[in-house]
């Protein structure tokens, strides 16, 4: 069984994210030998990353309540969907604060993204890209793009929405969630073999 966090990465009011969040949450929990697990940032609280030292160089997690909840909940996933949005031509400040928190628990799952605001939210998109890269993650291929014409009919609709609402990128998503599995199921068993190696 494979643990997938699909990480909604807006606390702005009045997001638009958690109307893809819902539909990319309920597509993956199509799929068999899946365990889904919805983790909103909102829920989290996480202060500003102060810390003298990076959690890459440290040998505990941090301590304060929030953040060992976020550290204990990206440690339980093999792989995650980051649904976030771009501003001001970058990933928003939520989900590059929740990214710095944490570092070994990031380390050598796959990560899939959609993005969505300007350009499909291509540019935060690619800027997570980089980000995951560094937190010795494995981003997929695949992204999906939620463009303007997807979103504006929806932007005051409550949620969780139709979801043929999201019949533009439906392929792409399908796509994404194919590679996100095979990548958390191929790094899952890799880690495992490590663990067994280590334990020997």
């Amino acid at each position: 069984m494979l643990k997938i966090g699909v990480i909604l990465g807006s606390v702005r009011q009045g997001r638009f994210g958690d109307k893809p969040a819902q539909w990319i949450f309920d597509e993956l929990k199509k799929r068999n030998s899946v365990e889904a697990t919805f983790l909103d940032l909102k829920d989290f609280n996480l202060p500003n990353f102060d810390q003298p030292m990076s959690p890459a160089w440290i040998s505990e997690p941090f301590k304060q309540e929030n953040v060992a909840r976020w550290t204990q909940a990206i440690g339980a996933q093999d792989g995650f969907i980051i649904v976030a949005p771009e501003y001001n031509r970058t990933v928003g400040g939520a989900m590059k604060n929740a990214f710095d928190w944490v570092y070994p628990e990031w380390n050598r799952k796959a990560v899939g993204f959609v993005g969505y605001g300007g350009t499909g939210g291509a540019r935060a998109v690619e800027h997570m890209r980089n980000i995951s890269v560094e937190l010795q993650m494995a981003p997929v291929r695949q992204g999906v793009h939620i463009m303007w014409d997807t979103m504006a009919p929806l932007m005051q609709a409550p949620a969780p929405v139709d979801p043929a609402s999201f019949a533009p990128v439906q392929q792409t998503a399908d796509a994404m969630i194919d590679q996100l599995l095979w990548w958390s199921g191929a790094l899952k068993d890799a880690r495992e073999a490590e663990t067994r190696k280590q334990a020997a």
